[in-house]
């Protein structure tokens, strides 16, 4: 999704921190030669984690800036400083692992005994403790970030050679209806993540001899411990709540195949095993289907809130003002910058929508710093990693997000998003380093996604971007699949990739097999194909960012259960009455106070205990997901009626056509 993932990735190579919830690292005293420094003597456990959050703090700002310069000044010189100074914090945290290992079996307080066990899992690239291999894993997970984030599909020669980065190839999947020039896009974008496979190979090899070297069979081991829970509890608990949704997903999944056979026809349509076409659901990955809307709505006729047309309307508006302050013959950079102008005063204007929805419920405004130092927009001038993040650079304040927004609704979405995660920095900052992060990883991303939950068509109508909102049935049935192309598609992706993950790293997924058991999974679980065959030639796993990022994944498919959980609870807090997808809780203190309360708790205890203290219950549960969805599913079940539902996942790829031709080679 781009929704990112947050700078709670500071030490990996923007992505690479699973634990310690922000961005954060940086190193202890060190010797002359740039070893860590040894223990004192006669150091307690208390005594022990007192320093680490001292010098965790104090080596954390060197960290995050040089991460924040790799992604978003990428070049060289960018990559090297961040190499190097995530290189310094794995030593570090080899070093803090190392020295903690005096106080195994010993008795403690439970909070001492908590931030041990998370220092451990400090970090989502485990780093081994042969410096070499330290030094090769930083330089390579940084060069395949750098790939990414510069990552250029071309074709054509000469004159007439057409270059385009993601964002320019996802504008042709979300608006473009021509079939062949959004395969094209989906082909174009595919080639970026060719050249990343040889080195992610030998990055799976060096995470796991990093985890072997803590203690864990493999690097999916290590990421599944991180869930006060044991690595078989937590991939139990994702099969238990897949379980739930997954006859919702279903219907959905039919009624899209219908509508795309209806545009596209039957030969079109769907692929072998009736799976739908990976490169005709609006979305490069397949995680969102909301940019089909004009095929999927179920009533176009009846009303729903136009978002994107109107957040288009005030960047015209904007683009029209600096036109006016600027009069006179123009040349064509003088147009270019009162166009970039026009796009930065859009996004902090869209930025400055979402801040609002979180002052209402009594917290507190985004300091002035990050107004100054966020990335809004893409640069004219140099390539970033436009990958919606959202930054803690220093545990004191200095909060960031990093986006390349334009005026849509589904940027407009992320940014609340996006600062979810920017309050829950600020709501935990006063606590000790270790415990800042989130209760869990899901945690930290369904708390802004709650808040989108919230954005009603009533919501959006009171701030000017909907109109009236008729009441009626099919209004009601487009608004919930509106919510549901964004929110239900989305839940085989969530664990389809760290399933594949999972196998890359305990070995079960061999390398010459990459591809091949990408596609296996996203068939199993999504009902989702390609086209035409992609053989081991490709990596088409390195095209999704958070795959050459490190980001664990469970996170978001959690994260989807999570916010729904957290908004039945926020809207009881509020004393909703009625069904549960009309509750807004915009501007109710109480419900912003009870969120605020789990917020400020971080990781300071188990999530279970937090999650009772909004919700009443200790499970994740998928219940308050189908009560949402409960006229829709309804609904979908009358439309399908009749029809041959569900997918053979071991269909056959179809070929490709003779005419098709193979995508030119990305440049990076």
């Amino acid at each position: 999704m781009t929704k990112p993932i947050r700078a709670l990735l500071a030490l990996s190579i923007t992505a690479a921190v699973i634990g310690l919830g922000g961005c954060k690292k940086e190193p202890t005293p060190t010797t002359t030669t740039g070893a860590p420094a040894t223990a004192p003597a006669g150091e307690t456990a208390d005594q022990f984690v007192a320093r680490v959050n001292d010098e965790y703090r104090k080596m954390y700002p060197e960290m995050t800036a040089a991460q924040w310069l790799s992604s978003t000044y990428i070049n060289d010189d960018s990559q090297l400083l961040s190499a190097k100074a995530n290189e310094r914090y794995l030593a570090q945290l080899n070093s803090w692992i190392d020295q903690a290992k005096r106080f195994e079996g010993q008795q403690m307080s439970p909070e001492t005994a908590r931030a041990i066990q998370l220092l451990k899992l400090g970090t989502a690239m485990p780093p081994p403790k042969n410096p070499e291999h330290l030094a090769e894993l930083t330089q390579i997970a940084t060069k395949m970030e750098g790939t990414y984030g510069a990552g250029t599909y071309c074709k054509g020669e000469g004159d007439d050679m057409q270059c385009r980065q993601l964002g320019d190839l996802e504008d042709v999947l979300r608006s473009n209806r021509d079939y062949d020039a959004q395969l094209d896009a989906w082909q174009g974008w595919h080639t970026v993540s060719q050249p990343m496979r040889k080195d992610y190979v030998r990055f799976v090899e060096l995470v796991n001899e990093g985890a072997r070297d803590m203690g864990f069979a493999d690097t999916g081991e290590m990421w599944r411990s991180g869930y006060d829970m044991t690595p078989a509890e937590i991939a139990a608990e994702t099969d238990r709540l897949w379980s739930q949704v997954k006859p919702l997903y279903e219907q959905l999944h039919c009624f899209a195949r219908t509508r795309l056979d209806a545009k596209y026809g039957t030969d079109r349509g769907h692929v072998a095993g009736n799976m739908l076409p990976a490169h005709l659901l609006g979305n490069m990955w397949q995680q969102d289907w909301g940019n089909r809307w004009d095929i999927l709505a179920p009533y176009p006729d009846a009303s729903i809130p136009e978002i994107t047309g109107a957040l288009e309307s005030q960047y015209k508006a904007s683009f029209d003002a600096q036109l006016t302050k600027n009069p006179g013959k123009r040349s064509p950079d003088d147009l270019a910058q009162i166009e970039q102008d026009a796009k930065l005063a859009t996004a902090k204007l869209m930025t400055e929508r979402a801040q609002d929805f979180y002052t209402s419920l009594g917290m507190a405004k985004l300091p002035e710093s990050y107004w100054s130092k966020t990335q809004f927009i893409k640069p004219r001038d140099r390539d970033v990693v436009c990958h919606a993040s959202a930054w803690d650079m220093n545990m004191a304040g200095d909060v960031r997000t990093k986006m390349c927004i334009k005026p849509n609704e589904e940027d407009f979405t992320t940014i609340y998003h996006e600062l979810g995660h920017v309050y829950y920095y600020m709501a935990y900052n006063k606590l000790p380093p270790l415990f800042q992060q989130g209760a869990h990883d899901g945690f930290h991303e369904a708390i802004g996604d709650t808040i989108v939950l919230a954005m009603t068509p009533q919501y959006l109508q009171s701030i000017g971007l909907a109109g009236d909102q008729q009441v009626s049935n099919e209004a009601l049935i487009n608004a919930q699949m509106r919510m549901a192309l964004a929110k239900v598609s989305f839940l085989p992706f969530g664990l389809m990739i760290d399933r594949w993950r999972w196998g890359v790293f305990d070995g079960s997924i061999k390398p010459a097999d990459y591809n091949k058991a990408w596609w296996e999974l996203k068939a199993k679980y999504q009902g989702v194909a390609p086209v035409s065959a992609r053989g081991e030639e490709f990596f088409d796993a390195g095209a999704k960012y958070h795959v050459p990022g490190n980001t664990p994944y469970t996170r978001y498919f959690l994260s989807h259960v999570l916010q729904f959980q957290f908004y039945k609870a926020l809207c009881d807090a509020a004393g909703h009455k009625g069904p549960l997808y009309e509750c807004s809780f915009y501007g109710n203190k109480e419900a912003g106070a009870k969120f605020q309360a789990m917020l400020s708790k971080g990781a300071s205890q188990p999530w279970q205990k937090t999650l009772k203290e909004l919700t009443g219950g200790e499970q994740m549960d998928a219940s308050a997901v189908l009560e949402y969805f409960a006229p829709l599913q309804t609904w979908l079940k009358q439309q399908n009626e009749g029809k041959t539902c569900g997918w053979q996942a071991d269909a056959s790829v179809a070929a490709p056509a003779p005419t098709d031709k193979p995508a030119a080679p990305a440049k990076s």
